[in-house]
């Protein structure tokens, strides 16, 4: 039976930069809560984690998402809300979803098509969906997946008074424009002083004259769902049209920004899957042996073809005295590398389809990652260092900062060589500076408390 909305919960009080501060408790009403990600598992877990927490509290959560993840939201304990068809796709066949995709080289071309088929298409069926939601489940707040972008126009159709809060849910480097930082998408690390401002205007201008078009068709899917998309910078709209923005990670990760607005707040990052029930392989006593331990990824989503990055990465590995473990993250994983790597592993290799990652990190002296943002924050919270190379999505931008913070190195590929490969563990491996940079970081993800912060806000605002 759910609380009664008179209810309270009582919950120590979080300050704005997402810190604890245990010295008073507050009073925090039970609230009904929205809570919407776009179709895709890298965005829909990290809300379904917070869909799951709040409810956990008491709220009454009703979860808005693709219908593939209606049996998710059941194992989070949150009641489910399909997304209507014009805004639900599959994630495991973007080609299949989106025809004329497959056609399109990656690059430019393709990033403009996802643009506006993946994130801007979908934006009046979104607000649809959420007023048909909203009309009979009257939320008090709507937590949203910043790239749910038809969740704005709830902010920017009504005053505060007349609608929920609206709180966005930043799950990707933060893409907001800034004078400190050169535009989301270049993968250019800041460049200090008035040199740096320079540059950056210079490239935001350029950037600005040839994405007019993309603005344009922006406007466009804003004003069929009957509002008035705000001026100014793709990025920008998505961070000052909620209430409060939410950036899941730790200053220590993300450029600064002296003129970001005061909605935007970096409050860590959510802990990974702690908990889920995966066996362990045959050969795990094996990551706890004297030799270091080198995990390889491609995360969940871009690892359709394994020789971009695992099997570089176990042949630049093979006859060194190290670990190697080859998380390949689907079923068919460790056959398919084999047939990659002319029939068998080598000796020095242990290959997986899934591993318990809350379980293998504190073991793991170097990740190889194509760059998916929270794969790469979970390592840096157990003080991992790293080396990346990633070419698709946020990828190029997450493994920039890896090199900026000092806590690995960015190899500016999607596609490296065995031997970069090689060479950039070795580096990482010998050089003391990362490990102790990611410990570093590794603490100061430990000083947040991410969902707590959430529920603060929730009752707050």
């Amino acid at each position: 039976m759910p609380p009664t909305r008179s209810s309270v919960v009582y919950r120590p009080f979080l300050g704005w930069a997402g810190r604890t501060n245990r010295a008073r408790p507050q009073e925090l009403p039970l609230s009904r809560i929205i809570t919407t990600a776009l179709p895709a598992h890298g965005h829909v877990s990290p809300l379904l984690a917070i869909s799951a927490d709040l409810a956990a509290r008491g709220h009454e959560v009703v979860f808005l998402g693709g219908s593939r993840f209606a049996e998710a939201a059941g194992r989070a304990g949150v009641r489910f809300a399909a997304l209507p068809a014009g805004a639900d796709w599959d994630d495991r066949d973007l080609d299949a979803s989106f025809p004329g995709r497959a056609e399109l080289p990656p690059g430019p071309e393709r990033i403009a098509f996802d643009v506006k088929h993946v994130f801007l298409d979908p934006v009046p069926h979104q607000y649809r969906a959420l007023l048909g939601l909203l009309a009979e489940f009257p939320a008090d707040a709507v937590v949203a997946d910043a790239f749910v972008q038809g969740a704005l126009p709830l902010a920017l159709a009504r005053p505060r008074a007349e609608r929920p809060a609206l709180l966005g849910v930043g799950i990707t480097p933060a893409m907001l424009p800034s004078a400190d930082t050169a535009p989301f998408g270049l993968a250019l690390p800041p460049l200090p002083g008035e040199e740096g401002r320079i540059r950056n205007r210079s490239l935001q201008e350029e950037m600005d004259r040839r994405g007019e078009p993309l603005q344009r068709y922006a406007e466009k899917a804003f004003a069929e769902a009957g509002v008035r998309l705000p001026q100014g910078p793709r990025g920008l709209a998505q961070v000052t049209v909620p209430d409060v923005y939410l950036q899941l990670t730790v200053p220590g990760f993300e450029y600064p920004r002296s003129d970001a607005p005061a909605s935007y707040r970096l409050i860590g990052a959510l802990p990974g899957n702690v908990g889920e029930e995966q066996p362990l392989p045959e050969w795990w006593a094996e990551v706890s042996g004297e030799r270091p331990v080198v995990v390889v990824t491609q995360g969940t989503l871009a690892n359709d073809d394994l020789g971009e990055l695992v099997a570089p990465t176990v042949r630049a590995l093979a006859e060194r005295d190290v670990l190697v473990v080859a998380a390949t993250a689907r079923p068919d994983g460790p056959q398919v590398l084999a047939e990659l790597l002319g029939g068998r592993l080598p000796g020095n290799v242990r290959a997986a389809g899934y591993v318990p990652f809350d379980r293998l990190l504190p073991h793991t002296d170097v990740l190889v990652s194509n760059g998916g943002y929270g794969g790469v924050q979970t390592a840096l919270r157990y003080g991992v260092p790293l080396v990346v190379a990633g070419a698709s999505e946020d990828k190029p931008e997450v493994a920039a900062r890896v090199q900026w913070a000092g806590v690995g190195l960015d190899l500016r590929t999607g596609r490296p060589a065995p031997e970069a490969v090689g060479r950039a563990v070795e580096q990482v491996l010998a050089e003391g500076r990362f490990r102790e940079r990611a410990r570093a970081l590794g603490a100061e993800f430990a000083e947040y408390r991410p969902f707590d912060t959430i529920a603060e806000l929730v009752g707050s605002l």
